[in-house]
């Protein structure tokens, strides 16, 4: 993920881990190790999955890219973002090998189903995510294969590793072979699930050309909220908290998370965008608003929880397990 954010009071699942390994696997990227300092296991984890990383002033959140059957580890792929405002900065330019870092537990917003086959689109730092799901969907012996776009073939992580699979990675640097042909790539039967992370035009493009494809089949991920038309449509809606018994009024341009927070509702969140996932809470009463960036947009209307740090409501009124 890519949002520079506010560091919420920490958590008592907290992990504090140490770096046991940073290195440079791409021209402005670096592998990042992470490791319980007295050796015992992480939280198990499955292909899809990320951790926020506390950093001085931020929390970022990062894709677990490594084989979720090994326990004593965590390794994340970051890229230095030109316009850093202090998380990947800080760890290209000032984290060292056994430093500590704090680290929340493993969430997954994009996991991987069971399917018959599978096609995984990537482009550039996208490739984070992707790289467990194969390493698992080649155990569970699947069919599979991978596109993989980038900027140059020297900004493209993983590819030694990749390079093992043979020709099921299909590798499309742009300065060698131009934009990736998506017509082409996404002609597939709804059969085959597809999976795609990267930059918003990637992600966006891959959707515009699979809105006729069978609902549950394309699976994304964002490293940053969408712009969404109706975000800008607000009116003021009540929420009630069944568990806290607490009833807030949100004024029209003002966060439902900011209206529970300041009601003393006790809440877990980080991005503050719709992306992590962290602030997510179950919808019991009324029709939400779904402005967030991890739901599909068949998801949006079926789904019953919602994200409060972005999304609004349809109804006068909801009621929220919190």
């Amino acid at each position: 993920m890519r949002s520079d954010t506010a560091v919420p009071p920490s958590g008592t699942d907290d992990l504090q881990l140490v770096v046991s390994e940073l290195s440079r696997c791409a021209d402005g990227v670096v592998s990042l190790v992470l490791a319980d300092p007295q050796g015992r296991e992480l939280p198990a984890w499955e292909p899809g999955a990320h951790v926020d990383v506390c950093m001085p002033g931020v929390t970022r959140q990062y894709s677990l890219c490594g084989d979720p059957r090994e326990r004593g580890t965590y390794r994340l792929g970051v890229l230095l973002e030109p316009e850093s405002r202090g998380g990947s900065k800080f760890i290209h330019e000032q984290l060292c090998a056994e430093q500590t870092l704090t680290v929340h537990p493993p969430r997954n917003h994009f996991a991987l189903e069971d399917a018959a086959e599978y096609l995984f689109v990537a482009g550039g730092i996208g490739i984070t995510p992707i790289v467990a799901m194969i390493t698992e969907v080649e155990r569970r012996g699947r069919p599979w294969r991978l596109v993989y776009g980038g900027r140059q073939r020297s900004s493209m992580a993983f590819l030694d590793e990749l390079a093992a699979y043979g020709d099921k990675v299909v590798v499309r640097p742009q300065d060698e072979f131009g934009l990736l042909d998506l017509d082409e790539i996404l002609d597939v039967p709804d059969s085959v699930h597809i999976y795609c992370c990267g930059p918003e035009p990637l992600i966006a493009a891959v959707e515009e050309r699979c809105t006729r494809r069978a609902a549950g089949t394309l699976h994304v991920e964002r490293f940053a909220a969408r712009e969404l038309p109706e975000a800008g449509e607000q009116t003021a809606f009540e929420v009630h908290c069944q568990e806290s018994d607490v009833t807030v009024t949100v004024a029209a341009g003002q966060s439902m998370l900011d209206a529970l927070l300041d009601a003393g509702v006790d809440l877990n969140f980080d991005c503050r965008e719709g992306t992590c996932g962290s602030c997510e809470l179950e919808v019991l009463e009324g029709r939400p608003l779904h402005l967030d960036s991890i739901l599909s947009v068949a998801e949006r209307e079926t789904a019953e929880i919602i994200f409060p740090c972005v999304s609004r409501a349809r109804s006068d009124r909801l009621v929220l397990d919190a």
